[in-house]
């Protein structure tokens, strides 16, 4: 049996190919857009993709089933409660499905959607489970979130009465020896403590991931609807652009390089521009108006934040990270990235751009502690809820990214604004998106919370 992972940190998301190398027969689940590494292995394992599983309707990225489908003509099959605007075929739970020898059985695992379904994969149609691909239904370290409602009817506790069945009457009563491969990894916004593991087993997972152990369906529901990270508005167009028919990615875009004239008209004409340097490069020089989302970071998501699906884009980046950094963003659907222009670290932007250069202040822990007691500013905590069991800076309003430019109006204009996160990284992306919509007085917290902490524990 062949069974391969494809993992990408800039979105914690996990894909598999599954194939029978007996007879040729192979599906792949969960994919994302840019599906090269599939069908390249595909041909080096003498596989025929014959099938795209999705299990559920993705909301935090373009899922490629189209794309497979465009390349292979491949069938494209959800859960039995899916409705889509193309042709699918519907997995009912207890379905198998045969490659061959290699087996999938269709568990129906509804919890984090309702279409939601988990793949048991065995070597013989006889032979016990090897595997079970769950989705966003059991993660390693938690279970799926079941409060983003847009993605089918009925209320968030309606899904945690479903997803505690699924978990307690279908997946924990798998073998303990069955590997756990879940859709996403440590850092998905789809759930609030998941491991940076990208397997486990059943046992394993009975043991020790705090969600899924004995308690009540109460008590499960208070669990998983407390404390999760505030989703990002682009999940639901994602959710509805996985749905519904839309353009294929081309495999072969390559994305322009912008002269200095282009990329003044550009930001003369208000396009939204990400800059995806790192943020102390950021700090010393960017271009007014531009929002940095470091390429080291989540990028895909952070973007998806800061810029609405369909937005046209321009990117700035260092040497050879544009074209992956537009291939990225059109991972969540954003393909309208209309060109980019490189700043090499060591020279920085040109001297004809020298009028439109500006610096980003960042503030010391030390010196936020003065501000903060002489109330000289106001302090903005970007953080999801789950972070602050770490502890949190007093005085701090807490705003966590995903919100933060739908809930502007809630920002003091009385005052200077600095804003903090857990090391840096999402605040420098905070103050750039907050200055770019008209607050002229934000600084970010040099290091984050940890450095605050760190500070008062030396001291």
């Amino acid at each position: 049996m062949i069974l391969e992972q494809y993992y990408i940190e800039c979105l914690s998301h996990a894909s598999y190919l599954i194939g029978d190398p007996r007879s040729g027969r192979a599906v792949v689940v969960d994919p994302r857009r840019d599906i090269t590494d599939y069908l390249d292995d595909a041909r080096r394992f003498g596989l025929t993709i014959e099938g795209v599983v999705n299990t559920h309707f993705h909301a935090d990225f373009v899922s490629g089933h189209l794309e497979l489908l465009d390349a292979t003509g491949a069938w494209i099959g959800f859960g039995a409660d899916a409705e889509t605007d193309y042709p699918i075929r519907r997995l009912a739970h207890g379905e198998r499905v045969s490659l061959g020898d290699v087996d999938l059985e269709v568990l129906a695992t509804p919890g984090h959607t309702w279409e939601s379904i988990s793949l048991l994969v065995r070597e013989r149609a006889d032979a016990e489970p090897v595997a079970v691909l769950t989705g966003d239904s059991l993660f390693i370290g938690d279970v799926g979130r079941p409060d983003l409602v847009n993605l089918g009817p009925g209320s968030s506790t309606d899904l945690a009465r479903a997803m505690y069945h699924s978990i307690h009457q279908v997946l924990l009563t798998l073998p303990d020896t069955v590997t756990v491969l879940p859709a996403h990894g440590a850092g998905s916004s789809c759930g609030k403590n998941l491991s940076t593991e990208l397997s486990s087993t059943i046992g394993e997972q009975r043991r020790t991931n705090p969600s899924v152990q004995p308690m009540s369906e109460d008590a499960f529901v208070a669990l998983i609807t407390t404390d999760q990270p505030a989703a990002p508005g682009y999940f639901y167009v994602d959710a509805a652009l996985n749905k519904s028919l839309h353009p294929v990615l081309d495999p072969n875009r390559r994305i322009p390089e912008l002269t200095i004239e282009q990329l003044r008209a550009e930001l003369a004409a208000a396009t939204r521009v990400i800059d995806a340097r790192a943020p102390e490069d950021f700090a010393v020089a960017h271009l007014r108006g531009s929002v940095n989302v470091g390429f080291d970071g989540r990028f895909a998501e952070t973007g998806g934040i800061v810029a609405d699906i369909g937005d046209r884009l321009a990117l700035i980046a260092y040497p050879g990270d544009e074209q992956a950094a537009a291939l990225r963003l059109s991972r969540i659907g954003s393909d309208a990235v209309i060109g980019y222009f490189t700043v090499d670290a060591a020279t920085g932007f040109p001297a004809e751009l020298a009028d439109l250069v500006r610096t980003a202040p960042r503030t010391d822990a030390a010196e936020l502690d003065r501000l903060v007691a002489d109330n000289a500013v106001a302090l903005i905590d970007i953080r999801n809820p789950a972070e602050h069991e770490s502890g949190v800076i007093p005085a701090a309003i807490s705003i966590p990214l995903a919100q933060l430019r739908s809930r502007l109006d809630e920002l003091p204009i009385d005052r200077p604004i600095i804003v903090h996160c857990a090391g840096g990284w999402r605040s420098s992306v905070a103050a750039s998106m907050l200055r770019a919509e008209g607050f002229d007085r934000v600084s970010d917290l040099r290091g984050g919370y940890r450095a605050w902490a760190e500070r008062r524990t030396v001291a």
